[in-house]
């Protein structure tokens, strides 16, 4: 299929990619990596009167630590990513993930910025970013506003970005040492978006206790699902296979998904069950290694 007909400009600036946004309003839509966009333009899902392309604004795409804080620019491939030893030793949760977006001509080609601005909520970044209160940066013609995953997300495919306003940089705390970590999803095929997806930290306290858990889950809502009731049972309990299923019993209660043609709501709240436990047992096992090394 063919894409409507629509103007196109690819501004070298982040100012004049704002100042075409600001002229065009709601009739412009801003280009990434077009691993979305392009796809919804052939099928006519979409129809923007302007395309402005992002992919010539260098200050856009790096990858750095900005205190605490990993920082990473919107317009970074996850190629980047997922092969940046600054990621792999500061959040390593995110460089598994992105492991399993698309496949390598995709990841070569997607941006991390777009891929959390699409807001599928059955893709791995959003489910990153909700897991660890990550933090996105909004650029607007009032400067730039800061906001984090409750508030970003929205709804299926709707994120809290104005018209005029573009997705600048996300950022992610660094991961502790005593911290293990687990992304796991269940997909038809490898590349396939999930069916459910989890991703977990467990951080350990000297004393062989879970110190904090963090669990949030892709697939199984409108957006993606920070499962709070869990964390809550492993918070200062000693790790094992009884709290693990509890943890997964309280996820499997809190989730809402939908049926649809890749799998029934029950299944998707089974495997959110399963799936929990395995990330519970990847997580401390990694985290219990890293306190014997």
């Amino acid at each position: 299929m063919k894409p409507p007909r629509f103007d196109y400009e690819d501004p070298r600036t982040l100012p004049e990619a704002l100042a075409l946004l600001r002229q065009h309003g709601e009739d412009a839509k801003v280009l990434a990596g077009g691993q979305s966009l392009v796809p919804a333009l052939n099928m006519r899902l979409t129809a923007p009167r302007l395309l402005v392309d992002l992919n010539r604004i260098p200050e856009l795409a790096y990858i750095r630590s900005d205190g605490d804080m990993l920082a990473i620019g919107a317009m970074t491939r996850h190629a980047e990513v997922e092969h940046s030893p600054l990621v792999a030793d500061w959040q390593p949760l995110l460089r598994e993930a992105v492991r399993h977006v698309g496949h390598v001509q995709i990841r070569n080609r997607g941006t991390v910025g777009g891929s959390l601005a699409h807001a599928d909520p059955a893709a791995e970044l959003p489910a990153v970013w909700a897991c660890l209160d990550g933090r996105f940066r909004i650029a607007g013609t009032g400067g730039v506003r800061e906001v984090g995953p409750d508030d970003f997300f929205v709804m299926y495919y709707t994120t809290c970005i104005e018209p005029g306003e573009i997705l600048v940089e996300v950022r992610l705390p660094r991961l502790p040492e005593t911290a293990g970590y687990a992304f796991v999803e269940m997909a038809r095929r490898s590349g396939d978006f999930a069916i459910v997806g989890v991703a977990c930290v467990v951080d350990m306290g000297g004393d062989g206790a879970v110190r904090e858990a963090r669990i949030a889950l892709t697939g199984v809502g409108t957006t993606p699902i920070r499962a709070r009731g869990a964390e809550a049972v492993l918070q200062g309990e000693r790790p094992g296979e009884k709290v693990f299923a509890e943890a997964g019993r309280k996820v499997r209660e809190a989730v809402e998904p939908e049926s649809d043609i890749h799998a029934t709501a029950e299944y998707r709240r089974h495997l959110s069950d399963v799936l929990t436990r395995r990330a519970l047992r990847l997580a401390v096992r990694q985290a219990q290694r890293g306190a014997e090394a």
